[in-house]
């Protein structure tokens, strides 16, 4: 039987494994035509599900799932001028399609960020499969800001342990729902 609590389509049937030996793919947009093509040379490392407002998620999705790379390892190999930055202010400049919406990669340009050097990319993405498995989850209580009902947030964890991703947020669960509650409700995305 399924479980009644959806995270994200590439996690909520289980973790596929990864393969130590996979050495990168293609990571492709949405469109229909003309999609932007990204080359991820390297096997990604810290892949995770994360619950911020920030990273894309697909439709539907609770979280977004999302790894790191060096950054010299990614390369837009087709229709680079589809991309833009959703956010120049942010630490994590997200290179999204203009057309489809769908961020190709995220990338830290700040030179003193402790992860400069390392791409954000979504392997969901990619048509190949030995992409590092998700290994924990971040930024669990941020769900409650993009919309998520707090009362849901011990399923959501319960769940993620279930699939074996442990939750992380940077105080005791609890009050990192209370402060995403007072976020969520001062933007007015929970009442």
């Amino acid at each position: 039987m399924a479980s009644p609590v959806s995270l994200h389509p590439a996690i909520d049937h289980g973790i596929k494994p990864g393969n130590p030996q996979f050495a990168g793919g293609t990571l492709h947009c949405h469109c229909a035509t003309d999609q932007v093509v990204v080359q991820v040379g390297a096997q990604t490392l810290h892949n995770h599900a994360c619950g911020c407002t920030k990273c894309w998620k697909p439709a539907g999705a609770t979280f977004a799932v999302i790894a790191v790379v060096p950054r010299d390892a990614v390369k837009v190999v087709a229709h680079e001028e589809k991309l833009h930055v959703v956010d120049p202010s942010a630490t994590i400049q997200r290179h999204a399609c203009k057309v489809c919406g769908v961020h190709m990669f995220g990338r830290i340009e700040n030179k003193n960020h402790a992860f400069y050097g390392l791409d954000f990319v979504h392997t969901e993405l990619s048509d190949q499969s030995g992409w590092s498995a998700p290994e924990f989850a971040a930024f669990v209580s941020s769900v409650i800001e993009s919309g998520t009902n707090p009362a849901d947030m011990g399923a959501i964890r319960s769940r993620l342990k279930e699939i074996g991703l442990e939750p992380y947020d940077c105080l005791s669960p609890p009050l990192m729902d209370a402060m995403a509650i007072h976020a969520a409700k001062a933007s007015g995305v929970l009442r």
